[in-house]
């Protein structure tokens, strides 16, 4: 009933798929091979068949045939956007939204959009239209697809910038591939069909080299069949089809926690490279496995290999769902040792695999020559003796309390007593200790209880009988008890692992540098091992030698010796696990993890390991590095994107700065010479008055630059801190008069005070020059002939100013940056005239007071067909 359902997950595939449109890719092995003209001739087909068929944006790169094939179907008018004094013709995404046709053609799938656009990639604009339900088809070639850039930039020694993620191809309902040999796309370029005669002799010694072509062609043609193999398998899961199918080689190896692993990863691994298939490493995880043996799952990961944990009591039953629902056609499993009575029975792994498996092919790997594990150790102070030996006084308490009540307790009822110590044995100890329980008990009720007593023999058939039963339901008792133990143990190791790496999580997701978070990895390693740890780094080159980074406790990087040193930089190199405990330089006493994400490795984590064979030990260990990997690769990139932020910010900033530069400085120093020419050259001839008009000319430009030096020099005091406010009561509106006497142009602005008397805590000196720019951009960007007002309220312990205008208000794009140094927002189609530098000193100014600012427009108790205004409201504590 189970493999006669649907797939949840198929069908919620194909749910999600409803309302949504469809995609076909044209792929193409490199330029030239004909998608476009494939597509566009499928397309007039199409129209023939009556569906509405429009061109979004076909490139024809000059292409006679292409552009032949174009003719008759009909074009979506490009969107010309301008963008550094040209003018760029773009896909209108809008526009084909708004014709909403049966078929869209959107050519060149990794085009990046011109800036300004609303996606930066046709692609994501193609993924806009499917969500509208569009039927969309589009062309592509292979070497654009993200995860195949190195390879290609090998390949055709040629970095491709334009990429794609590949789940675009994921996106795709069907894929059709547009093969060329490439000896007929290299006629095809010769011919001049692709590229004018002198580009076409440099590609033919370029990227169309015939073995590039090829290589290409390959790597097309392996993603169009693995497109078709997924889609099979999407099919068989939402049909409920059992596998497999055999439309393609796939490889699942089956490994435990014995010595067979590593034999059965490695002939999977060269199973897998000679059938050019995919391969899964599948271990199942059953209650009877011992906590101290763990499978060979690094050395599958190592090797590239999907692995796969699943739980469950039936191995094989839990293989074959794996191997059915992932298509696989080849089942690989190791020659365990297996106790006498599976052989006899018929129940070893590979019998019943043979028995239940006829549509796979089985490869059973030989024996492991000479693989010696070693044995668990036991803890300190116990020994393998002491539970049989409690068991047996078990036996025995309950023998000699039975002959003390023999003449209360019937002998009959003996037989529950020694039954109840079967099931504390089992329980305590496990499935072996239980029968070996079972086994004296059985013994001991028979010679001291049963008639005849002290003899083995049995006289009454009932008592036999009894015996026997008792036998048998103390040994499946037993069982039971010693599985659901086991079971139990499984269950809590599980759960014990989950906290772990919430633990590690949490403890590893607190530091915010990197030389924090490496000390808190040590930490977290030596509290497992309960022992010294220890992180290497080292620099981008291999050769470059590691040197310590952090240790715990103090010191103890000390008892590293050369050996150690060497297994280190193994480590670091080769990216594996050296030195206890592995393959590769044992000798050493400590144990180095490499830790490494897919971006490249980071460190090494070293551990002075008392016990190599302590197993869940080393999984924490294991589990630790993969949190300290991630954790450390999320630190480093943050690091980066705050440097990376700060250096564009630095840059937007030295732009704007040499802008204005260029700009507040030149007008008046063109100003000034002008001025100064013109005085010079016609002094005497020149009215007195007209003298006086030039002088004061120059008088004006110098004041103006030299406010403009003055406000980037109050600005690097702010970012640097040199300014150090006098906080002390201060009158509001004794600072507010001050202020609007620096301010010709507002003389006769009207002043509010919500009450007579209200202080501030502030620096007056700060506060008026914060109130002087305020007030500055005020006048400069409100209405001609009117004044700005301003008002102080007390609000809870704070006081807030507000200066307000009636003028052009700023714009909602605006409003988040007005406070920006250097920003200036536009004042109709114009910027209007300053250095942008006024309200960004007045935010430094009130935020060094313990203030804040802030700007609103339109105003609120304007009416909305005026002006919309503007209010910057400046908020700092209430004197008491």
């Amino acid at each position: 009933m189970e493999q006669d359902r649907p797939n949840p997950d198929a069908l919620l595939a194909a749910t999600a798929r409803e309302g949504r449109g469809r995609l076909k890719i044209f792929l193409g092995a490199a330029p030239g091979v004909g998608k476009t003209w494939e597509m566009l001739s499928q397309a007039k087909r199409r129209q023939g068949e009556g569906v509405n068929v429009l061109a979004g944006v076909i490139e024809t790169h000059g292409r006679a045939e292409t552009g032949e094939q174009a003719k008759g179907i009909p074009e979506l008018p490009l969107r010309r956007m301008p963008y550094r004094g040209q003018d760029l013709a773009e896909f209108d995404l809008d526009e084909a939204l708004a014709r909403r046709p049966g078929l869209l053609l959107v050519d060149e799938l990794a085009h990046s959009n011109a800036p300004g656009s609303r996606h930066a990639k046709r692609w994501e604009d193609v993924e806009e239209m499917l969500a509208a339900g569009l039927d969309v088809w589009a062309t592509l070639n292979v070497q654009h697809l993200e995860s195949l850039n190195e390879d290609i930039a090998r390949i055709a020694g040629v970095r491709v910038t334009e990429t794609l993620p590949d789940r675009v191809l994921e996106l795709a309902d069907e894929i059709e591939l547009v093969d060329l040999t490439p000896a007929a796309l290299r006629e095809r370029l010769k011919a001049g069909h692709i590229y004018r005669a002198d580009v076409a002799e440099r590609a033919l010694e370029g990227f169309f080299k015939e073995g590039n072509l090829g290589a290409l062609r390959e790597i097309a043609l392996r993603r169009v069949a693995e497109h078709v193999d997924e889609h099979v398998r999407d099919w068989m899961r939402a049909n409920r089809v059992a596998g497999p199918w055999p439309t393609r080689d796939r490889v699942l190896a089956l490994v435990g926690p014995d010595a067979a692993g590593q034999a059965v990863i490695r002939y999977a691994k060269r199973l897998a490279d000679a059938l050019r298939a995919p391969w899964i490493v599948l271990h199942v995880e059953r209650a009877t496995d011992s906590p101290d043996r763990r499978p060979s799952l690094a050395l599958a990961t190592q090797l590239g290999a999907e692995v796969e944990t699943r739980a469950g009591p039936n191995l094989v039953r839990v293989a074959l769902d794996v191997a059915r629902a992932r298509n696989v056609t080849h089942l690989v499993i190791g020659r365990a040792p297996a106790p006498f009575w599976r052989r006899w029975f018929g129940r070893t792994l590979g019998y019943q695999l043979l028995r239940r498996t006829p549509e796979f092919a089985l490869h059973v790997t030989p024996s492991p020559a000479l693989v010696r594990r070693p044995a668990p150790s036991s803890p300190a102070g116990a020994a393998s003796w002491v539970p049989w030996l409690g068991a047996t006084a078990l036996v025995a308490g309950v023998t000699g309390a039975g002959l003390l009540l023999s003449a209360m307790v019937p002998q009959e009822a003996l037989g529950m007593v020694f039954l109840a110590a079967v099931v504390g044995a089992a329980t305590l100890q496990g499935l072996r200790l239980a029968l070996y329980t079972a086994a004296i008990g059985f013994l001991a009720w028979d010679f001291f209880f049963i008639p005849p007593i002290h003899t083995i023999t049995i006289a009454n058939p009932h008592d036999a009988i009894g015996l026997a039963v008792f036998l048998i339901v103390a040994s499946v008792t037993g069982v039971l008890a010693g599985r659901l133990r086991a079971e139990a143990r499984a269950g809590q190791a599980r759960i014990d692992g989950l906290r772990r790496i919430g633990a590690f999580s949490r403890k590893l997701g607190e530091p915010t540098t990197e030389a924090a978070l490496l000390a808190e990895i040590a930490r977290q390693a030596a509290a497992v091992i309960d022992g010294p740890a220890a992180v290497l780094a080292g620099g981008e080159g291999q050769q470059q030698e590691l040197h310590v980074a952090a240790v715990e406790p103090e010191g103890a990087d000390g008892t590293i010796d050369q050996g150690g040193w060497a297994a280190a930089r193994r480590s670091w190199t080769h990216g594996e696990p050296t030195g206890r405990g592995t393959a590769t330089l044992p000798g050493a006493a400590w144990r180095f993890l490499p830790l490494r994400t897919a971006r490249g490795r980071l460190a090494v984590l070293g551990v002075d390991l008392a016990d190599a064979s302590n197993g869940p030990c080393l999984q924490a260990l294991d589990t630790l590095a993969d949190q300290a990997a991630a954790a450390l690769e999320r630190v480093r990139l943050t690091g980066q994107a705050a440097r990376a932020e700060a250096a564009e910010e630095t840059q937007r900033l030295r732009t704007a700065l040499l802008n204005s530069l260029s700009h507040d400085l030149r007008t008046p120093l063109t100003g000034i010479r002008g001025a100064a020419g013109t005085l010079r050259g016609a002094w005497d001839t020149l009215p007195e008055a007209t003298r006086a008009d030039l002088l004061a000319g120059i008088e004006h430009d110098v004041a103006r630059m030299t406010r403009f030096l003055a406000d980037i020099m109050e600005l690097t005091r702010l970012e640097s801190g040199e300014i150090r406010p006098r906080i002390l009561p201060a009158s509001v509106g004794e600072v507010i008069e001050l202020a609007i006497g620096r301010v010709p142009d507002a003389a006769f602005a009207p002043v509010n005070l919500a009450q007579p008397a209200i202080q501030v805590l502030a620096d007056p000196a700060l506060l008026e020059q914060a109130l002087v720019n305020v007030i500055e951009n005020a006048v400069k960007y409100g209405s001609l002939g009117s004044a700005p007002s301003i008002r102080a309220s007390v609000v809870g312990d704070q006081v807030e100013i507000a200066v307000a205008d009636e003028g052009v208000g700023i714009a909602a794009e605006d409003l988040p940056h007005v406070f920006d140094s250097f920003y200036r927002a536009r004042r109709g189609d114009q910027v209007a005239p300053g250095t942008g530098l006024g309200l960004a000193i007045a935010r430094g100014l009130v935020e060094a007071m313990g203030g804040g600012i802030r700007a609103e427009s339109p105003r609120t108790d304007l009416p909305v067909d005026g002006s919309p205004g503007t209010i910057v409201t400046l908020r700092l504590p209430g004197a008491p």
